[in-house]
Order: structure tokens, then C-alpha cells, then sequence
């Protein structure tokens, strides 16, 4: 079962939550009387909904440990909060730099050739060729993580680029005639 997660969902929030911190108590969750000021939101019976679909998705766990119950991520859910964080590009003053990604990914990848792109593009990456992507800016370190995570990074090169012989139409693309 496969759960389309935007990032500031609850959702989003939650797995990448468990992402950072590995578990939390399901007493804590289940029973927000308990805790003066909620992690998430006062929707507890809406939450607990999610919380039951991405179980059901295979994305969360319940462990039991000590005669307490945990949310734990699965695998699954680790490489779901890991994509989570790859959509939050880094935004800085441009450097006058270019960032370039450089792939061949074989034809068997087909499908992981296509996340790269949809990450690259998440990470405001333009099109430079078939398999060329450039940005003014750096590209997430989650994204590099997933990179390595999914063993796509063997097929991946990035440059840090000084100079373009005529970028100004990547300079309106990125909007940079300000900077």
C-alpha cells in the first residue's frame, strides 16, 4: 500500500519525527491529557488515524519493550522520512557557483532514474540536458543521503562549476539578475 506524504503533513511531520528520535512512547500519543504541551497538533483523533494508515502501510511498527509500546520505523519508513527530508532545498545567497549533477543511470533503473530526477527538481535543479541538472545552490545533504541509501550515488557526479560560458538564461531561470 503505498501513502502519497507531503512533508508538512502530519504525516511528513511524524515520520520524519520518529526519523530523528527512533521511537516514542504510544502512551505519550494515545493519551495527550497526559502531556501539558502536544509534540503535533490537538487533532488526536484525526493523528491516530494516520498513525494506523502508515502502520498499515508498513512505514511505522509497533514494538513492545519492557511492557511498553514504541513506534518504531521500518525500513520502509526510514527511506520514506529520508525522501521526506530530500524536498527541502537549501536556499543561500547565490555565490556566483553553479552546482551541476551530472548521471547515467542504466536503462534497468529505469524507475530510480526518475526519483533522481523528481528529487533534483525538488531541490530547484533545472534541466541543463538529458542527463545533466544544474542549480545556483547546494543540493540537500538528506538527498545525498538517499543517494547512498539507494546505492544510486555510484552513478552520480557532482560539480561545483565557477563558470559558464553564457549563462544568462540560467540567470533568469533561477531568477539571479537581483543577486
Amino acid at each position: 500500500m503505498l501513502l502519497k506524504i507531503r512533508p508538512r503533513s502530519f504525516a511528513g511531520t511524524f515520520l520524519s519525527y520518529l526519523f530523528s528520535v527512533e521511537d516514542i512512547l504510544i502512551d505519550a500519543i494515545a493519551q495527550p491529557y497526559l502531556w501539558r504541551q502536544p509534540p503535533f497538533n490537538n487533532k488526536w483523533k484525526e493523528n491516530r488515524s494516520v498513525i494506523y494508515r502508515l502502520i498499515n502501510a508498513g512505514l511505522i511498527e509497533v514494538v513492545k519493550e519492557e511492557g511498553k509500546k514504541y513506534y518504531q520505523l521500518t525500513k520502509t519508513g526510514e527511506m520514506q522520512a529520508l525522501v521526506l527530508k530530500t524536498r527541502m532545498p537549501i536556499k543561500t545567497k547565490w555565490d556566483g557557483k553553479w552546482r551541476m549533477v551530472i548521471f547515467d543511470i542504466p536503462e534497468n533503473a529505469s524507475r530510480e532514474r526518475d526519483q533522481l530526477r523528481r528529487l533534483l527538481l525538488l531541490n530547484d535543479f533545472k534541466k541543463l540536458q538529458a542527463s545533466v541538472y544544474i542549480s545556483p545552490y547546494q543540493i540537500n545533504r538528506e538527498a545525498i543521503n538517499y543517494l547512498k541509501e539507494t546505492g544510486l550515488i555510484k552513478y552520480i557526479r557532482f560539480a561545483r562549476v565557477d563558470e559558464l560560458d553564457d549563462d544568462k538564461d540560467l540567470k533568469k531561470k533561477f531568477n539571479l539578475f537581483a543577486t
